[in-house]
């Protein structure tokens, strides 16, 4: 015999666990691959399971521009998108390590104008390890730049292969589906901030 209580408990779960996943087939996601001069921006439906390429494209800072002024435009770009597009979400991959002090700061100031993009308009934000990205997308965590590229192409369908930049943000998209789609089943999902 089953217990009345813990049956209703048993479907309670199955619903939510259902939920979620309509939540997962109807989900927007903004990615972003910050860099002060060349930040790729992908945005990526999840139709019934099956991801879309909505957009995708790089924002251009040219070298004569002042690295604050190169902040703005990132900024005022990303809001464009968010307020043309209406994503979900937002995902970007977090920090990585990089041997000049110098880099780091420039990086750093450009994913922070990113973030502030999303969280200004109410998108949660999560983060993603360069390896994982790489290992959701390709298969491995050393991948270059190129199988990125192949792989992303192949898995959305495109009929061009996206520049480097667009290619990681497309990338980043299409692990943080995955990573959605693994913590509706109870497995760890992105790291929200």
């Amino acid at each position: 015999m089953y217990n009345r209580n813990s049956v209703a408990e048993f479907v309670d779960s199955m619903l939510n666990a259902q939920q979620s996943l309509l939540r997962f087939r109807q989900m927007r996601v903004l990615a972003i691959d910050a860099s002060l001069r060349n930040t790729g921006v992908a945005i990526v439906d999840a139709n019934n399971g099956k991801p879309q390429s909505v957009y995708f494209g790089t924002i251009h800072n040219k070298s004569a521009l002042r690295p604050s002024s190169c902040l703005v435009c990132i900024r005022d770009r990303l809001a464009e998108l968010i307020r043309e597009h209406a994503p979900d979400c937002c995902a970007l991959e977090s920090v990585i390590y990089v041997q000049s002090h110098k880099t780091a700061i420039i990086l750093g100031a450009a994913r922070g104008a990113a973030i502030l993009a999303a969280t200004e308009n109410g998108l949660p934000v999560f983060e993603y390890p360069p390896k994982r990205i790489k290992q959701s997308t390709v298969g491995r965590g050393g991948a270059g730049k190129n199988q990125v590229a192949f792989m992303v192409r192949a898995l959305l369908g495109l009929t061009e292969t996206p520049d480097a930049d667009a290619a990681d943000a497309l990338a980043i998209a299409l692990t943080h589906l995955r990573m959605h789609e693994a913590a509706a089943h109870g497995l760890p999902g992105g790291m929200q901030i």
